[in-house]
């Protein structure tokens, strides 16, 4: 039998959980936007490399704010924390790709970042190893997203556009460490995005 709504609120930390997965939630419906953007940048990548670049960089910071929000659950699930217990992992298979996803993604962004500092045949191993990875990714975020789409939308419309009973503290805060993420992103985007023309002297050929 499952438990009771009384039962369920004397759970300890079940309102942390709840703020946690809600950071994840609305997190993810960030990147979702920007990986968009991303995408439109990929169809025409050589017109379109500053751009590229850019939003590439702006993206690190937020990926690494949802990597620090589901690595903390699964943190405290596996310490056997009661709220984290009680709400479960997620689905098998969602376990399995997790890690793939986390692997995939950091190689992804990494390599894209240290294309525009390396030169020569090392340039070709590390754009070899960029477009590999993108592909590996896309499939297995593509899973990964519809995977999460309902509860992420549930989650991210209960936090912002939801109604008041529906609503959590902390919202704020979780508001500020995305627009922190933001704006580190955003540094690191105009820091990187001159590059652009340099990379592009040095590679004639670049994705043909």
């Amino acid at each position: 039998m499952g438990l009771s709504t009384s039962q369920r609120r004397q759970i300890p930390g079940r309102d942390g959980v709840e703020r946690n997965a809600r950071l994840t939630a609305t997190t993810a419906a960030l990147l979702l936007f920007l990986l968009a953007a991303e995408g439109i940048t990929v169809l025409r990548v050589r017109s379109l490399l500053s751009a590229h670049i850019f939003i590439g960089a702006l993206l690190i910071p937020p990926v690494l704010l949802k990597l620090a929000s589901t690595g903390w659950r699964f943190v405290r699930y596996y310490l056997g924390d009661p709220g984290y217990q009680y709400k479960g992992p997620p689905p098998w298979f969602l376990r399995l790709l997790g890690p793939v996803v986390v692997v995939l993604t950091s190689l992804l962004l990494a390599s894209g970042v240290l294309l525009l500092f390396v030169t020569g045949s090392l340039r070709s191993n590390v754009l070899f190893i960029h477009k590999a990875s993108f592909i590996l990714w896309f499939g297995a975020m593509a899973i990964h997203v519809l995977g999460h789409l309902s509860e992420t939308a549930r989650l991210t419309i209960r936090d912002w556009a939801g109604p008041a009973r529906q609503r959590l503290s902390g919202r704020a805060g979780r508001g500020l460490l995305q627009v922190v993420s933001l704006a580190a992103g955003l540094v690191l985007g105009l820091a990187l995005v001159g590059r652009a023309s340099q990379y592009l002297a040095g590679s004639p050929h670049f994705f043909h």
